[in-house]
């Protein structure tokens, strides 16, 4: 899907799926975007490293080869999220300072943090801090939203026809937005306070976009969430007598 907000045009590349494996924990399937203007090309996060071919693909078709991205945003400091960072190891990386600081501190081997991924970036010379309310790029101001993580950020894009809002895990879904409780917070409390900020942006900037990190994208509409695409995702496996002979499971929401 794209979208504009003033001078920039934002794709989404790999759709963000709202949901867990029964038996092996967290599927990590987390939305990855690309951002054109300015002079810029940037990507939002970048995915696990199951994501690694196909985001290629998905920029490939984009007319954009990882050489070309000039700066990488990270919204957070979670394996889904920022392992993928030496794919754009040229660009400028953008992280938040608090963030960085939290995930430097944790224990390792006790999170969702990717703690050598991690520590090699803190001392990268592309890495970039960012703080809350910076203008990070041209129009788009970095937002803390903790929640999921201490020091996890929303970006806000301001312009015409519509704002739009990478809100990535800070509301993961549509259901955290409209019952105002989430999956994987360290504080219920904070989360919630979280996602009323989301909601008095959504009231300050009437039809924006908002591109959860986990779900489709959707627009509030008096007060309703409505879902801009449906979700297309799926499991190959091999269940025959030779690799030719796969099952394919469907994982798109029983209403599409």
């Amino acid at each position: 899907m794209q979208f504009t907000s003033g001078d920039w045009r934002i794709d989404v590349l790999i759709q963000g799926y709202p949901g867990k494996s029964t038996q092996h924990g967290g599927l990590g399937w987390s939305t990855v975007a690309l951002l054109r203007g300015h002079g810029r090309i940037v990507v939002l996060d970048g995915g696990g490293y199951g994501m690694r071919k196909p985001l290629v693909e998905a920029l490939a078709k984009q007319g954009v080869k990882l050489s070309d991205v000039t700066d990488l945003l990270v919204s957070h400091l979670h394996h889904d999220h920022v392992v993928n960072w030496p794919m754009f190891r040229d660009a400028r990386i953008h992280v938040g300072r608090k963030e960085l600081a939290w995930a430097l501190g944790v224990g390792w081997g006790e999170t969702a943090v990717p703690e050598h991924a991690v520590e090699a970036l803190s001392r990268w010379p592309t890495m970039q801090l960012m703080d809350d309310g910076q203008e990070v790029l041209p129009g788009i101001t970095a937002h803390l939203s903790p929640g999921h993580t201490p020091g996890h950020l929303l970006f806000l894009i301001e312009g015409a026809p519509q704002a739009v809002v990478l809100l990535q895990d800070a509301v993961k879904n549509r259901v955290e937005l409209t019952t105002r409780t989430t999956d994987m917070t360290y504080d219920p409390a904070v989360s919630r306070a979280t996602i009323e900020m989301v909601w008095e942006i959504c009231r300050t900037h009437p039809g924006c976009v908002l591109i959860p990190g986990h779900d489709v994208p959707v627009m509030v509409e008096n007060g309703v969430p409505r879902p801009l695409s449906s979700h297309s995702a799926g499991i190959r496996s091999w269940f025959g007598k030779d690799l030719q002979d796969t099952t394919t499971f469907s994982l798109a929401s029983p209403s599409t």
